[in-house]
Protein backbone atom coordinates (compact mmCIF):
# COMPACT_ATOMS: atom_id res chain seq x y z
CA UNK A 1 0.00 0.00 0.00
CA UNK A 2 1.16 3.41 -0.96
CA UNK A 3 1.98 5.55 2.35
CA UNK A 4 2.34 9.70 2.54
CA UNK A 5 6.07 10.88 2.22
CA UNK A 6 6.05 11.86 5.83
CA UNK A 7 5.53 8.14 7.18
CA UNK A 8 8.47 6.60 5.18
CA UNK A 9 10.92 5.83 8.08
CA UNK A 10 13.72 4.14 6.11
CA UNK A 11 16.08 6.36 4.00
CA UNK A 12 17.71 4.92 0.72
CA UNK A 13 20.58 6.37 -0.72
CA UNK A 14 20.26 7.66 -4.34
CA UNK A 15 24.06 7.25 -4.74
CA UNK A 16 23.21 3.51 -4.97
CA UNK A 17 23.94 1.10 -2.04
CA UNK A 18 25.77 2.18 0.36
CA UNK A 19 23.90 4.24 2.32
CA UNK A 20 23.19 2.23 5.51
CA UNK A 21 26.18 0.55 7.55
CA UNK A 22 23.23 -2.08 8.96
CA UNK A 23 23.99 -5.59 8.31
CA UNK A 24 21.92 -7.20 4.76
CA UNK A 25 18.16 -8.06 5.74
CA UNK A 26 17.77 -11.61 5.46
CA UNK A 27 14.34 -13.54 5.68
CA UNK A 28 11.96 -16.03 4.90
CA UNK A 29 9.63 -14.68 3.29
CA UNK A 30 8.64 -13.85 -0.66
CA UNK A 31 10.23 -10.33 -2.06
CA UNK A 32 7.78 -7.93 -2.31
CA UNK A 33 7.38 -6.79 -5.80
CA UNK A 34 6.85 -3.55 -7.10
CA UNK A 35 5.39 -3.73 -11.00
CA UNK A 36 5.36 -0.31 -12.66
CA UNK A 37 3.56 -0.17 -15.98
CA UNK A 38 -0.30 -2.26 -16.13
CA UNK A 39 0.98 -3.21 -19.82
CA UNK A 40 1.12 -6.90 -21.38
CA UNK A 41 4.10 -7.52 -19.49
CA UNK A 42 3.20 -6.08 -16.15
CA UNK A 43 0.08 -7.68 -15.85
CA UNK A 44 0.68 -11.09 -16.84
CA UNK A 45 3.62 -10.86 -14.35
CA UNK A 46 1.31 -10.29 -11.72
CA UNK A 47 -0.92 -13.11 -12.41
CA UNK A 48 2.42 -15.39 -12.55
CA UNK A 49 3.14 -13.79 -9.03
CA UNK A 50 -0.22 -14.36 -7.65
CA UNK A 51 -0.11 -17.90 -8.50
CA UNK A 52 3.41 -18.18 -7.05
CA UNK A 53 2.18 -16.62 -4.17
CA UNK A 54 4.50 -13.86 -4.17
CA UNK A 55 3.46 -10.40 -2.76
CA UNK A 56 3.13 -7.52 -5.45
CA UNK A 57 1.54 -4.47 -6.24
CA UNK A 58 1.04 -2.74 -10.01
CA UNK A 59 1.22 0.71 -10.23
CA UNK A 60 -0.13 2.87 -13.72
CA UNK A 61 0.68 6.12 -14.65
CA UNK A 62 -2.81 6.27 -16.52
CA UNK A 63 -6.17 7.17 -15.22
CA UNK A 64 -7.15 4.15 -17.38
CA UNK A 65 -5.67 1.47 -19.66
CA UNK A 66 -6.02 2.59 -23.43
CA UNK A 67 -3.77 -0.21 -24.87
CA UNK A 68 -2.39 1.24 -28.19
CA UNK A 69 -3.14 -0.57 -31.41
CA UNK A 70 -5.69 -2.51 -32.57
CA UNK A 71 -4.50 -5.85 -33.92
CA UNK A 72 -2.81 -8.32 -31.66
CA UNK A 73 -0.91 -11.57 -32.71
CA UNK A 74 -0.12 -14.59 -30.38
CA UNK A 75 1.87 -16.80 -31.73
CA UNK A 76 1.99 -20.47 -30.30
CA UNK A 77 5.43 -19.32 -28.51
CA UNK A 78 3.07 -18.36 -25.67
CA UNK A 79 0.31 -20.47 -25.53
CA UNK A 80 1.75 -22.85 -22.87
CA UNK A 81 1.55 -20.54 -20.28
CA UNK A 82 -2.13 -19.26 -20.94
CA UNK A 83 -2.78 -23.11 -20.46
CA UNK A 84 -1.08 -23.38 -17.28
CA UNK A 85 -2.69 -20.26 -15.79
CA UNK A 86 -6.02 -21.55 -17.26
CA UNK A 87 -6.48 -18.21 -19.64
CA UNK A 88 -6.33 -20.71 -23.02
CA UNK A 89 -9.91 -21.59 -23.82
CA UNK A 90 -10.93 -17.84 -22.50
CA UNK A 91 -8.57 -16.55 -24.93
CA UNK A 92 -10.06 -18.55 -28.13
CA UNK A 93 -13.40 -17.06 -26.99
CA UNK A 94 -12.52 -13.55 -28.79
CA UNK A 95 -9.67 -14.75 -31.17
CA UNK A 96 -9.58 -16.06 -34.92
CA UNK A 97 -6.85 -18.76 -35.61
CA UNK A 98 -4.83 -18.15 -38.13
CA UNK A 99 -4.18 -20.63 -41.03
CA UNK A 100 -6.73 -18.56 -43.32
CA UNK A 101 -6.01 -16.93 -46.28
CA UNK A 102 -3.13 -14.70 -46.24
CA UNK A 103 -3.15 -12.47 -49.39
CA UNK A 104 -0.24 -9.81 -50.74
CA UNK A 105 -1.47 -7.32 -53.19
CA UNK A 106 -0.25 -4.62 -55.42
CA UNK A 107 -2.08 -1.09 -54.52
CA UNK A 108 -4.00 -1.53 -57.48
CA UNK A 109 -4.80 -4.95 -56.59
CA UNK A 110 -2.63 -7.58 -58.45
CA UNK A 111 -1.85 -10.31 -56.64
CA UNK A 112 1.85 -10.52 -55.16
CA UNK A 113 1.29 -13.83 -53.52
CA UNK A 114 -1.15 -15.53 -51.60
CA UNK A 115 -2.32 -19.00 -50.08
CA UNK A 116 -3.63 -20.80 -46.80
CA UNK A 117 -0.80 -22.04 -44.26
CA UNK A 118 -1.41 -23.81 -40.55
CA UNK A 119 1.17 -25.88 -39.32
CA UNK A 120 -0.63 -26.90 -35.73
CA UNK A 121 -0.03 -30.41 -36.44
CA UNK A 122 3.61 -29.45 -36.03
CA UNK A 123 3.59 -26.71 -33.26
CA UNK A 124 0.62 -27.55 -31.57
CA UNK A 125 -1.65 -24.55 -31.98
CA UNK A 126 -2.32 -22.23 -34.47
CA UNK A 127 -1.64 -18.33 -33.95
CA UNK A 128 -4.62 -16.28 -32.41
CA UNK A 129 -5.21 -12.90 -34.02
CA UNK A 130 -8.29 -10.44 -31.59
CA UNK A 131 -8.20 -6.88 -31.18
CA UNK A 132 -5.67 -5.65 -28.30
CA UNK A 133 -8.22 -4.21 -25.88
CA UNK A 134 -9.83 -7.25 -25.37
CA UNK A 135 -6.52 -9.16 -24.24
CA UNK A 136 -5.93 -6.34 -21.71
CA UNK A 137 -9.14 -6.64 -20.53
CA UNK A 138 -9.19 -10.24 -19.57
CA UNK A 139 -5.62 -9.47 -18.04
CA UNK A 140 -6.46 -6.80 -16.13
CA UNK A 141 -10.04 -8.46 -14.68
CA UNK A 142 -7.41 -11.21 -13.18
CA UNK A 143 -5.36 -9.07 -10.79
CA UNK A 144 -6.98 -8.33 -7.44
CA UNK A 145 -8.63 -4.89 -7.40
CA UNK A 146 -6.27 -3.55 -4.40
CA UNK A 147 -3.42 -4.83 -6.46
CA UNK A 148 -3.18 -2.32 -9.13
CA UNK A 149 -3.35 1.52 -9.10
CA UNK A 150 -4.10 3.54 -11.68
CA UNK A 151 -2.83 7.80 -12.08
CA UNK A 152 0.21 6.60 -10.41
CA UNK A 153 3.05 8.10 -11.81
CA UNK A 154 6.65 7.79 -11.20
CA UNK A 155 8.78 10.77 -10.45
CA UNK A 156 11.89 8.56 -8.87
CA UNK A 157 12.89 5.95 -7.07
CA UNK A 158 15.37 4.91 -4.58
CA UNK A 159 17.17 1.70 -3.94
CA UNK A 160 19.97 0.35 -1.70
CA UNK A 161 20.21 -3.39 0.35
CA UNK A 162 17.67 -2.64 2.82
CA UNK A 163 15.05 -2.08 -0.38
CA UNK A 164 13.46 -0.18 -3.21
CA UNK A 165 11.29 3.43 -2.81
CA UNK A 166 8.88 4.48 -5.41
CA UNK A 167 8.30 8.28 -5.45
CA UNK A 168 4.94 9.16 -7.17
CA UNK A 169 3.84 12.29 -7.92
CA UNK A 170 0.71 12.41 -5.87
CA UNK A 171 3.07 13.09 -2.86
CA UNK A 172 2.85 9.53 -1.76
CA UNK A 173 5.59 6.55 -1.65
CA UNK A 174 5.86 2.84 -1.42
CA UNK A 175 8.72 0.00 -0.25
CA UNK A 176 8.93 -2.58 -1.78
CA UNK A 177 12.29 -5.53 -2.11
CA UNK A 178 12.23 -5.42 -5.93
CA UNK A 179 11.25 -2.93 -8.84
CA UNK A 180 10.11 -4.31 -11.99
CA UNK A 181 10.11 -1.57 -14.43
CA UNK A 182 7.73 -2.90 -17.27
CA UNK A 183 6.36 0.67 -18.24
CA UNK A 184 7.05 0.34 -22.08
CA UNK A 185 8.99 1.98 -24.48
CA UNK A 186 9.70 5.45 -23.21
CA UNK A 187 10.10 3.89 -19.42
CA UNK A 188 10.36 6.53 -16.70
CA UNK A 189 11.96 3.51 -14.68
CA UNK A 190 14.60 2.93 -17.28
CA UNK A 191 15.11 6.62 -17.38
CA UNK A 192 15.58 7.57 -14.10
CA UNK A 193 17.79 4.28 -13.12
CA UNK A 194 19.92 5.02 -16.58
CA UNK A 195 20.45 8.75 -15.59
CA UNK A 196 21.45 7.33 -11.58
CA UNK A 197 23.87 4.99 -13.25
CA UNK A 198 25.33 7.77 -16.02
CA UNK A 199 26.29 9.99 -13.37
CA UNK A 200 28.28 7.17 -11.56
CA UNK A 201 30.01 6.11 -14.96
CA UNK A 202 28.18 2.85 -14.30
CA UNK A 203 25.78 2.73 -18.13
CA UNK A 204 27.03 1.63 -20.90
CA UNK A 205 27.49 4.24 -23.99
CA UNK A 206 25.20 2.34 -26.02
CA UNK A 207 22.40 2.88 -23.66
CA UNK A 208 22.65 6.37 -24.03
CA UNK A 209 21.50 6.27 -27.51
CA UNK A 210 17.80 7.08 -28.41
CA UNK A 211 15.62 4.68 -29.70
CA UNK A 212 15.31 4.33 -33.83
CA UNK A 213 12.20 5.24 -35.05
CA UNK A 214 11.48 3.98 -38.93
CA UNK A 215 7.65 3.97 -39.09
CA UNK A 216 4.36 5.29 -38.17
CA UNK A 217 1.05 3.99 -38.32
CA UNK A 218 -2.29 4.19 -37.69
CA UNK A 219 -4.59 1.61 -36.33
CA UNK A 220 -7.90 0.68 -35.86
CA UNK A 221 -10.92 -1.69 -34.95
CA UNK A 222 -14.12 -1.23 -36.39
CA UNK A 223 -17.84 -1.80 -35.72
CA UNK A 224 -19.25 -4.83 -36.94
CA UNK A 225 -19.56 -4.77 -40.76
CA UNK A 226 -21.52 -6.69 -43.29
CA UNK A 227 -20.73 -10.14 -44.67
CA UNK A 228 -22.06 -9.62 -47.56
CA UNK A 229 -19.73 -6.98 -48.57
CA UNK A 230 -16.87 -8.31 -46.29
CA UNK A 231 -17.01 -12.41 -46.91
CA UNK A 232 -14.11 -12.92 -45.53
CA UNK A 233 -15.64 -12.70 -41.97
CA UNK A 234 -17.55 -15.58 -42.33
CA UNK A 235 -14.42 -17.83 -42.32
CA UNK A 236 -13.91 -19.29 -38.87
CA UNK A 237 -10.16 -18.52 -39.26
CA UNK A 238 -8.51 -15.55 -39.73
CA UNK A 239 -7.83 -13.93 -43.09
CA UNK A 240 -5.04 -11.75 -43.29
CA UNK A 241 -4.29 -8.73 -46.25
CA UNK A 242 -1.32 -7.11 -47.04
CA UNK A 243 -1.97 -4.01 -49.36
CA UNK A 244 2.17 -2.88 -50.40
CA UNK A 245 1.48 0.61 -52.75
CA UNK A 246 4.86 1.20 -55.62
CA UNK A 247 7.19 3.95 -54.94
CA UNK A 248 4.90 6.72 -56.00
CA UNK A 249 2.65 5.44 -52.85
CA UNK A 250 5.16 4.04 -50.06
CA UNK A 251 2.16 2.73 -47.61
CA UNK A 252 1.61 -0.54 -46.48
CA UNK A 253 -2.38 -1.29 -45.30
CA UNK A 254 -3.11 -4.32 -43.81
CA UNK A 255 -6.44 -6.22 -43.18
CA UNK A 256 -7.44 -8.92 -40.47
CA UNK A 257 -10.57 -10.49 -39.99
CA UNK A 258 -11.51 -10.90 -36.06
CA UNK A 259 -14.69 -12.14 -33.98
CA UNK A 260 -17.75 -10.06 -34.21
CA UNK A 261 -17.78 -9.55 -37.99
CA UNK A 262 -14.93 -6.98 -37.24
CA UNK A 263 -12.10 -5.96 -39.01
CA UNK A 264 -8.79 -4.71 -37.56
CA UNK A 265 -6.94 -2.29 -39.44
CA UNK A 266 -3.23 -0.95 -39.95
CA UNK A 267 -2.01 2.20 -42.40
CA UNK A 268 1.83 2.24 -41.70
CA UNK A 269 4.30 4.60 -43.34
CA UNK A 270 7.96 4.69 -43.89
CA UNK A 271 9.58 7.95 -42.05
CA UNK A 272 11.58 9.73 -44.68
CA UNK A 273 9.83 8.67 -47.64
CA UNK A 274 6.55 10.98 -47.48
CA UNK A 275 6.36 14.44 -45.99
CA UNK A 276 2.85 13.68 -43.99
CA UNK A 277 4.13 10.77 -41.92
CA UNK A 278 7.33 13.03 -41.09
CA UNK A 279 4.88 15.65 -39.91
CA UNK A 280 2.93 13.24 -37.94
CA UNK A 281 6.21 12.23 -36.53
CA UNK A 282 6.79 15.59 -35.27
CA UNK A 283 3.49 15.96 -33.57
CA UNK A 284 4.02 12.95 -31.21
CA UNK A 285 0.78 13.21 -29.27
CA UNK A 286 -2.65 11.34 -30.05
CA UNK A 287 -4.79 14.85 -31.39
CA UNK A 288 -7.77 13.95 -33.58
CA UNK A 289 -7.34 16.43 -35.71
CA UNK A 290 -3.85 15.78 -36.62
CA UNK A 291 -4.64 12.61 -37.88
CA UNK A 292 -8.26 13.92 -39.79
CA UNK A 293 -5.51 14.99 -42.24
CA UNK A 294 -3.75 11.30 -42.62
CA UNK A 295 -7.23 9.59 -42.69
CA UNK A 296 -8.19 12.15 -45.27
CA UNK A 297 -5.11 11.08 -47.96
CA UNK A 298 -5.73 7.21 -47.03
CA UNK A 299 -9.42 7.44 -47.53
CA UNK A 300 -9.35 6.16 -51.52
CA UNK A 301 -6.63 3.00 -51.13
CA UNK A 302 -7.82 0.56 -52.61
CA UNK A 303 -8.69 -3.15 -50.65
CA UNK A 304 -10.38 -6.33 -51.86
CA UNK A 305 -13.62 -5.16 -50.35
CA UNK A 306 -14.08 -1.12 -51.27
CA UNK A 307 -11.69 1.22 -49.99
CA UNK A 308 -10.11 2.28 -46.67
CA UNK A 309 -12.51 4.86 -46.33
CA UNK A 310 -14.78 2.30 -45.93
CA UNK A 311 -13.15 0.83 -42.83
CA UNK A 312 -12.61 4.48 -41.25
CA UNK A 313 -16.29 5.83 -41.57
CA UNK A 314 -16.96 1.92 -39.52
CA UNK A 315 -14.31 2.92 -36.78
CA UNK A 316 -15.02 5.56 -33.90
CA UNK A 317 -12.37 7.77 -33.75
CA UNK A 318 -11.44 6.57 -29.65
CA UNK A 319 -10.56 3.23 -31.61
CA UNK A 320 -8.05 4.90 -33.67
CA UNK A 321 -4.62 5.14 -32.41
CA UNK A 322 -1.22 6.38 -34.17
CA UNK A 323 1.74 3.90 -33.17
CA UNK A 324 5.70 4.70 -33.96
CA UNK A 325 7.52 1.70 -35.10
CA UNK A 326 10.52 1.98 -32.82
CA UNK A 327 13.42 -0.72 -31.99
CA UNK A 328 16.27 -0.65 -29.75
CA UNK A 329 17.99 -3.29 -27.60
CA UNK A 330 19.31 -2.26 -24.38
CA UNK A 331 22.01 -3.56 -22.62
CA UNK A 332 21.45 -2.92 -19.08
CA UNK A 333 18.35 -4.80 -17.76
CA UNK A 334 19.52 -4.49 -14.33
CA UNK A 335 20.91 -3.00 -11.69
CA UNK A 336 20.47 -3.75 -8.06
CA UNK A 337 17.04 -4.52 -7.09
CA UNK A 338 15.46 -3.16 -9.97
CA UNK A 339 14.58 -5.44 -13.98
CA UNK A 340 13.48 -3.92 -16.80
CA UNK A 341 11.24 -6.42 -18.89
CA UNK A 342 9.33 -5.91 -22.18
CA UNK A 343 9.77 -2.91 -24.15
CA UNK A 344 11.25 -1.32 -21.36
CA UNK A 345 14.65 -3.75 -22.30
CA UNK A 346 14.01 -4.43 -25.94
CA UNK A 347 11.70 -2.66 -28.21
CA UNK A 348 11.37 -4.75 -31.27
CA UNK A 349 9.60 -3.86 -34.98
CA UNK A 350 6.56 -5.11 -34.79
CA UNK A 351 6.88 -6.94 -38.44
CA UNK A 352 7.28 -10.02 -36.92
CA UNK A 353 4.11 -10.05 -34.29
CA UNK A 354 6.76 -10.58 -31.32
CA UNK A 355 6.25 -7.40 -29.12
CA UNK A 356 3.49 -9.03 -27.10
CA UNK A 357 4.97 -12.23 -27.32
CA UNK A 358 8.45 -11.44 -26.03
CA UNK A 359 6.77 -8.98 -23.01
CA UNK A 360 4.70 -12.31 -21.56
CA UNK A 361 7.87 -15.02 -21.97
CA UNK A 362 9.35 -11.94 -20.35
CA UNK A 363 7.23 -12.34 -17.55
CA UNK A 364 7.33 -15.85 -17.18
CA UNK A 365 11.04 -16.17 -17.10
CA UNK A 366 11.10 -13.60 -14.43
CA UNK A 367 8.35 -15.10 -12.15
CA UNK A 368 10.35 -18.72 -12.48
CA UNK A 369 13.33 -16.23 -10.86
CA UNK A 370 11.63 -14.38 -8.16
CA UNK A 371 10.30 -17.45 -6.96
CA UNK A 372 13.97 -19.08 -6.96
CA UNK A 373 14.59 -16.69 -4.30
CA UNK A 374 14.66 -18.06 -0.75
CA UNK A 375 15.81 -16.85 1.69
CA UNK A 376 14.86 -12.92 0.83
CA UNK A 377 17.92 -10.63 0.80
CA UNK A 378 19.93 -8.49 -1.28
CA UNK A 379 22.50 -10.80 -2.39
CA UNK A 380 19.76 -13.66 -3.52
CA UNK A 381 17.95 -10.66 -5.50
CA UNK A 382 20.84 -9.45 -7.51
CA UNK A 383 21.66 -12.96 -8.59
CA UNK A 384 18.03 -13.71 -9.18
CA UNK A 385 17.53 -10.37 -11.75
CA UNK A 386 21.42 -11.14 -13.29
CA UNK A 387 20.01 -15.16 -13.82
CA UNK A 388 16.65 -13.68 -15.74
CA UNK A 389 19.22 -11.16 -18.00
CA UNK A 390 21.33 -13.93 -18.87
CA UNK A 391 18.80 -16.42 -19.48
CA UNK A 392 17.12 -14.11 -21.52
CA UNK A 393 19.23 -11.90 -23.58
CA UNK A 394 20.44 -14.36 -26.14
CA UNK A 395 17.02 -15.26 -26.70
CA UNK A 396 15.85 -11.75 -27.25
CA UNK A 397 18.68 -10.49 -29.18
CA UNK A 398 18.33 -12.95 -31.74
CA UNK A 399 15.11 -11.91 -33.06
CA UNK A 400 16.22 -8.48 -33.95
CA UNK A 401 17.21 -9.34 -37.67
CA UNK A 402 14.16 -11.09 -38.42
CA UNK A 403 12.35 -8.03 -37.50
CA UNK A 404 14.61 -6.39 -39.38
CA UNK A 405 13.80 -8.16 -42.37
CA UNK A 406 10.05 -8.60 -41.72
CA UNK A 407 9.84 -4.82 -41.95
CA UNK A 408 11.94 -4.42 -45.28
CA UNK A 409 9.85 -6.75 -46.64
CA UNK A 410 6.10 -5.87 -45.90
CA UNK A 411 7.10 -2.16 -45.20
CA UNK A 412 10.06 -0.47 -47.20
CA UNK A 413 9.71 0.82 -49.63
CA UNK A 414 13.78 1.69 -50.91
CA UNK A 415 14.70 0.15 -54.29
CA UNK A 416 16.66 -2.05 -52.36
CA UNK A 417 13.73 -2.97 -49.68
CA UNK A 418 11.71 -3.22 -53.36
CA UNK A 419 14.37 -5.80 -54.59
CA UNK A 420 14.43 -7.91 -51.49
CA UNK A 421 10.45 -8.12 -51.38
CA UNK A 422 10.42 -9.47 -55.06
CA UNK A 423 13.12 -12.42 -54.57
CA UNK A 424 11.60 -13.12 -51.48
CA UNK A 425 7.85 -13.53 -52.65
CA UNK A 426 9.20 -15.40 -55.97
CA UNK A 427 12.07 -17.29 -54.97
CA UNK A 428 11.79 -18.60 -51.35
CA UNK A 429 10.93 -21.76 -50.66
CA UNK A 430 8.14 -22.25 -48.75
CA UNK A 431 10.18 -24.52 -46.72
CA UNK A 432 11.80 -22.31 -45.78
CA UNK A 433 9.40 -20.77 -44.10
CA UNK A 434 7.84 -23.52 -42.43
CA UNK A 435 11.41 -23.96 -41.15
CA UNK A 436 11.38 -20.45 -39.33
CA UNK A 437 8.13 -21.05 -37.48
CA UNK A 438 9.18 -24.36 -36.25
CA UNK A 439 12.67 -22.66 -34.61
CA UNK A 440 10.10 -19.97 -33.62
CA UNK A 441 7.82 -22.23 -31.67
CA UNK A 442 10.51 -24.64 -30.26
CA UNK A 443 11.04 -22.03 -27.37
CA UNK A 444 8.06 -21.75 -25.24
CA UNK A 445 8.91 -20.99 -21.59
CA UNK A 446 6.28 -22.15 -18.77
CA UNK A 447 6.31 -21.16 -15.30
CA UNK A 448 8.27 -23.53 -13.65
CA UNK A 449 6.28 -23.66 -10.38
CA UNK A 450 2.62 -24.82 -11.99
CA UNK A 451 1.96 -27.94 -13.65
CA UNK A 452 3.39 -28.23 -17.54
CA UNK A 453 1.13 -27.77 -20.29
CA UNK A 454 0.33 -30.70 -21.97
CA UNK A 455 3.05 -31.02 -25.12
CA UNK A 456 0.87 -30.26 -28.31
CA UNK A 457 2.40 -30.84 -31.62
CA UNK A 458 5.21 -32.60 -32.85
CA UNK A 459 8.38 -31.06 -32.50
CA UNK A 460 10.58 -30.97 -29.94
CA UNK A 461 10.77 -28.20 -27.24
CA UNK A 462 14.06 -25.85 -26.50
CA UNK A 463 14.69 -27.27 -22.85
CA UNK A 464 14.91 -24.28 -20.18
CA UNK A 465 16.24 -23.87 -16.76
CA UNK A 466 14.62 -25.49 -14.12
CA UNK A 467 13.70 -24.02 -10.66
CA UNK A 468 16.99 -24.26 -8.51
CA UNK A 469 14.57 -23.73 -5.04
CA UNK A 470 11.82 -27.13 -6.30
CA UNK A 471 15.48 -28.76 -7.42
CA UNK A 472 16.86 -27.95 -3.82
CA UNK A 473 13.64 -28.70 -1.99
CA UNK A 474 13.12 -31.69 -4.09
CA UNK A 475 16.66 -32.62 -3.00
CA UNK A 476 15.81 -31.97 1.28
CA UNK A 477 12.91 -34.61 1.25
CA UNK A 478 15.26 -37.03 -0.65
CA UNK A 479 17.97 -36.85 2.10
CA UNK A 480 15.11 -36.85 4.94
CA UNK A 481 13.24 -39.49 3.50
CA UNK A 482 16.47 -41.53 3.40
CA UNK A 483 16.95 -40.00 6.88
CA UNK A 484 13.70 -41.79 8.42
CA UNK A 485 14.68 -44.76 6.54
CA UNK A 486 18.13 -45.55 8.42
CA UNK A 487 16.59 -44.58 11.90
CA UNK A 488 13.90 -46.84 11.38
Amino acid sequence: MTTDESTNSTPLSSEGFKGSDLPPLVTDEPPRVLIAGAGLAGLFLGILLEKAGIPYEIFERSSEIKPLGSILYLSPAIMPAFEQLGLYDELLSFSKPGGGLTSFYTDKLKVIASGTSSHADIVGYDPLYFARPELYDMLYKKIPSEKIHMSKKILSFQQNHEGVMLRFSDNTSIHGDILVGADGAHSSVRQHLFKTMDKQGLLPKVDTQSMTKGYISLVGTTDALDPAKYPCLNDPKCEVTFVIGDKNTPYTWVLFSIPGNRMCWNVIIQLGIEEIADDQFKSSDWVPQQNQKMLDLLRDFKTPYGTMGDLFDATPMERISKVYYEDMLFETWTHGRTILIGDAAHKLLPSSGSGAVNAMQDAVLLANHLYDIKPTSFENIKLALNAYKEERFDAIKDQYPQSYMSAKLIYGHKLIERILRYVIFNWMPKSVQKNQLVRDSAYRPQANFLPLAPKRGTIEIIPQQPSKRMQKEEEAKKQAAAATATAL
